[in-house]
């Protein structure tokens, strides 16, 4: 079989899960981008990141002989990356590390690198309040407003109930709100 972008996900598994490492290869290549939004959009513009994005594909490599296709493989992939971002948090917690380090240089990848001047400012006030939320809340707002999961996708990829996902995002705007209420006036 010819392996590239034509490629359905279901023959790429069975292909990966088999030991080809050219279809293993090609699935990192399509959701590369959705783990690197999820865990920087987690845990910041840290190498922790980068050290949870290559946790995910090992775990995903690992999974492919039990992935039984119920959700789709960008949804399982989104999931393994929340479980090791979460898995990340509970050791700094551990470890009584200090969650963020709000730099003016990092960037969670809200912003165009291009853009300048307020752009910037804008993208770093709200990474800031983003990181302020809880992981729960956190998590919430990046299935449900950056990644454009809908509510009923997001209570799957999380585990959660649809009404603790709707109570969680209002909770959350309301925190972003409040924390960007200063920036918003100025």
């Amino acid at each position: 079989m010819d392996i590239g972008p034509a490629s359905t996900d279901a023959d790429l598994i069975d292909l990966a899960a088999g030991g080809d490492p050219c279809a293993f290869r090609e699935l990192v290549r399509r959701y590369e981008a959705t783990v690197a939004r999820t865990v920087h959009g987690m845990l910041g513009n840290t190498a922790d990141a980068d050290d949870a994005g290559q946790e995910v594909m090992v775990r995903l490599y690992r999974a492919l002989a039990t992935f039984r296709g119920e959700a789709s493989l960008g949804t399982y992939v989104t999931r393994i990356a929340l479980n090791v971002c979460f898995d990340q948090l509970k050791r700094r917690r551990r470890q009584a590390w200090q969650f963020w380090q709000a730099d003016e240089d990092e960037q969670v990848g809200l912003a165009d690198p291009h853009d300048t001047g307020a752009a910037i400012e804008a993208a770093q006030a709200v990474q800031r309040a983003l990181v302020a939320l809880k992981p729960d809340y956190r998590a919430v707002v990046l299935l449900r407003l950056l990644h454009g999961y809908s509510t009923e996708e997001t209570a799957d990829i999380i585990g959660i109930p649809v009404g603790t996902v709707l109570s969680r995002l209002a909770r959350a705007k309301a925190l972003l709100a409040a924390e960007l209420e200063d920036y918003l006036d100025g």
